[in-house]
């Protein structure tokens, strides 16, 4: 029978809780921190990478497979919405079952799910594929920041979520780029197939290394209708965020109308009901810690900004520009590069000073990048860019960082899995959020441009048909160019179709610079997580 020891002991100071000595004469590798950093980073970066990874090879999918639009965007959509519905449940189960288990079976189910995509031979499996992979990246996630909070000190607690979020921002803003080489060079399966050595590398090393820590309080049950009630919340909220751009359904269309008020309906029946259950998924009381609540509201915010501002840049790059994908991630590489380094300094800054100051410093650097990036032109120089890119990177490295230990550092130790699924689904639903937000500023701005600008440019007057199919094509920077069209005339319709895209991109990073502001007043309410020195504060051996 296995035992449980909480530790009330500390180390000097107060703050750094200390391993029993015959516990830690007994780990050998086991629960070493750094190694543990190195552990769980192999097995988050395939979940952020495959966030942004995939979008390169959606269009040799589509040929290869002959899917239809619909059915390849809902290879993106699957797993984002498997993710966004699962990440607090999952967090949940590593509280409850620990974190060191729930981390390697989603490690090994990612993998296998990675695997078995690059083997299908069908849309349907491919989608039915990339939920798994969702479902399963929804445990890791925030198993791994459970780990973390658990095995590392107070005082090295930041440095560690620092690299951690470096992973994740690097992944992130690296898919693109990975991505194109891999389809460029190889095929679009090897997308997926490399998920499947990382994920042996990742086992195997959990294996050796991870050491499960729980709370002596831990939970021991679950709470199934708050579950049901939360996932068909954020499934709703998701899915009318995804339906919402007017390429869809639109905002005012009654579906989308009708999910998001199933969503508000959830969200209250879920509050409700936690007062009640008597061992709740998420206790509400959690949120009486204005610094956890606005650790929630700034990653939602910095999501915004960062997802829907990017969303824009790589057709900015591709279809304006005329990059090649690889070309493009090249030129976004100033902004992974900042994240690198400027992650681990987060870490360190926020350690020695608090949040506030880096967190507000971080998200004013975002707003003023955004407002750069509102003044591309189609003739902007690739220095110019780099100079943009660069401040974004550098803006939200202590967000990344220091929303996170905000959150998780405020919980209590027997919810840090919780805490870390709310700190991944509040940067999904985030990113959602600003795609299709800054997607209809987008849409908006091209439509009441386009007409004007297509006939100060002398072109034959379109129908509302004609219209409404070029200003889809035009909201991704693509000229809607018919075949045939005499070079002079494709000339000016491309000329029109590049700069009204420029003026929506213009107004929706512009829209993306205010949500930055506003987060600049939110992160002075959070503060250091008062949790944060229950680090490794229960061992299960």
């Amino acid at each position: 029978m296995t035992s449980q020891t909480t530790l009330d002991k500390t180390g000097p100071g107060g703050d750094a809780p200390q391993v029993p000595s015959g516990a830690s004469a007994a780990m050998g590798l086991r629960g070493r921190p750094w190694l543990t950093l190195f552990t769980v980073a192999a097995g988050v970066m395939m979940v952020a990478l495959d966030g942004t990874i995939v979008a390169i090879a959606n269009p040799a999918i589509q040929k290869d497979l002959g899917a239809s639009f619909s059915e390849v965007q809902w290879i993106t959509n699957g797993y984002f919405l498997a993710l966004a519905v699962s990440l607090i449940t999952a967090g949940k189960l590593g509280d409850r079952f620990g974190h060191r288990q729930t981390f390697l079976i989603g490690v090994i189910g990612f993998a296998a799910a990675s695997g078995a995509i690059g083997l299908s031979a069908s849309i349907p499996l491919v989608v039915g594929f990339r939920v798994l992979q969702g479902l399963f990246g929804a445990l890791l996630m925030p198993a791994a920041l459970g780990l973390l909070r658990a095995t590392f000190p107070a005082e090295r607690l930041n440095m560690a979520i620092g690299i951690w979020g470096m992973v994740i921002g690097a992944s992130t803003a690296g898919g693109p780029i990975l991505g194109g080489v891999l389809v460029e060079h190889v095929n679009w399966q090897s997308v997926f197939f490399i998920n499947v050595p990382v994920g042996i590398l990742a086992v195997v090393l959990g294996v050796l290394i991870l050491l499960d820590h729980r709370a002596e309080n831990a939970p021991r049950s679950f709470d199934i209708p708050g579950i049901a009630l939360l996932s068909t919340a954020v499934f709703c909220l998701v899915w009318a965020l995804i339906k919402a751009p007017p390429s869809q359904w639109g905002w005012g269309d009654p579906k989308t109308l009708g999910f998001l008020a199933v969503s508000v309906l959830g969200f209250a029946g879920f509050a409700y009901w936690e007062t009640k259950v008597a061992e709740p998924l998420i206790p509400l009381a959690l949120f009486r810690s204005v610094a956890l609540s606005a650790g929630v509201v700034l990653m939602v915010l910095m999501a915004i900004a960062f997802m829907g501002g990017l969303f824009f840049v790589t057709f900015y790059l591709q279809n304006v520009h005329g990059m090649s994908p690889i070309n493009a991630g090249l030129n976004l590489l100033p902004l992974t590069g900042m994240m690198i380094v400027g992650s681990p300094l987060a870490g360190v800054m926020i350690t020695k000073f608090g949040p506030r100051v880096p967190l507000a410093g971080g998200m004013a650097l975002t707003a003023l990048a955004m407002y750069g990036m509102s003044t591309l032109q189609r003739d902007t120089g690739s220095a110019v860019m780099a100079l943009w890119f660069a401040l974004l990177g550098l803006g939200l490295a202590p967000v990344m960082v220091g929303a996170t230990e905000v959150i998780v550092g405020n919980a209590p130790m027997e919810l840090s899995g919780v805490a870390g699924g709310l700190q991944q689904a509040a940067m999904q639903i985030g990113g959602s959020l600003g795609t299709a937000v800054l997607g209809a500023v987008m849409a908006s701005k091209v439509d009441s441009d386009l007409a004007a600008n297509w006939t100060s440019a002398g072109l034959p007057p379109l129908t509302a048909a004609q219209e409404a199919q070029a200003s889809e094509a035009v909201q991704v920077g693509v000229p809607p160019v018919a075949p045939g069209t005499p070079d002079a005339i494709a000339a000016k319709i491309t000329d029109v179709a590049h700069n009204t895209f420029i003026s929506g991109m213009s107004a929706a990073s512009l829209v993306a610079a205010g949500v930055a502001v506003v987060a600049v007043l939110v992160a002075f309410l959070t503060k250091k997580g008062e949790n944060a020195g229950a680090g490794a504060g229960a061992v299960h051996i």
